[in-house]
């Protein structure tokens, strides 16, 4: 099984230091993976009472079964995953909050491309990281996937992310986070969070001191697979998905920016 090497935060005991509305129904901040995962997850936590966030897992397909009680509305908890559509996934969810999480694919492949590349991960990749692939090759690996090693992008969006359109799903774009992050001050961000995390405000509305939680549940040192904090990448990854990588991606996923939202 692949390992995750990533150091713990601090968090949940930052957290005691707020006051919180209990939680009145299950959360679940799904997300395609690299999309910005940890982010969302550790912005809603410093809104929650650490009692009602769910730690246990990342709540996938495979371990549903095993960690179906988190989805229990009469002892609500906040949880996150990769979880595909499926009608198990469907019937699970029927009493949660949803939200989905996405990125521009154009992004995506960069970012799944340094958690490969990085020591961070430690699995099935390691021929990624030696010597005989060039970046151009990887990031046509998380195009069209690895045979029998990784899905393709077009699957992995698929299944976990435009599947759950139309559902009553809430979706959520990475980049529209960054853009409010980085104007934290202004009316429209204040609007932006009291959308996006009303699942767990109760009713109530930000309180007084939402900015400085946003703040420290988005810095990055508290995040373990933040680019920058990705350990020895094997190769030096492009801050912009190469033209024809894009077209590639085009060719790939024909209509998944459009249907996300990144194309008018």
């Amino acid at each position: 099984m692949p390992r995750i090497i990533a150091k713990p935060d601090t968090l949940n005991d930052i957290n005691g230091n707020y006051q919180h509305a209990p939680l009145v129904k299950p959360v679940f901040l799904n997300s395609v993976p690299k999309c910005g995962t940890h982010l969302i997850r550790n912005i809603f936590r410093m809104f929650v009472p650490v009692a009602q966030q769910y730690h246990e897992t990342f709540v996938q397909l495979p371990n549903l079964r095993e960690h179906i009680q988190v989805f229990n509305p009469l002892q609500p908890k906040l949880s996150w995953g990769h979880l595909l559509f499926s009608d198990e996934s469907v019937m699970a969810l029927h009493d949660a909050e949803h939200i989905v999480v996405v990125r521009d694919p154009y992004d995506w492949v960069l970012a799944r491309a340094r958690f490969f590349l990085s020591d961070t991960f430690q699995g099935n990749m390691e021929n990624l990281k030696s010597g005989r692939v060039t970046i151009e090759e990887v990031l046509n690996m998380m195009i069209f996937g690895i045979y029998q090693k990784a899905p393709t992008l077009n699957e992995i969006f698929t299944h976990n992310g435009v599947s759950w359109l139309g559902t009553g799903a809430k979706l959520v774009r990475y980049e529209d986070m960054i853009a409010q992050l980085k104007q934290l001050e202004s009316d429209e961000a204040e609007n932006y969070f009291a959308d996006l995390l009303a699942p767990v405000l109760a009713g109530r509305g930000l309180p007084d001191d939402w900015r400085e939680r946003v703040l420290l549940g988005s810095d990055r040192e508290q995040s373990g697979t933040y680019r920058d904090n990705l350990q020895n990448l094997a190769l030096e990854v492009p801050n912009e998905l190469p033209q024809q990588q894009k077209q590639l991606v085009d060719f790939a996923a024909p209509g998944l920016r459009k249907v996300l939202g990144y194309e008018k």
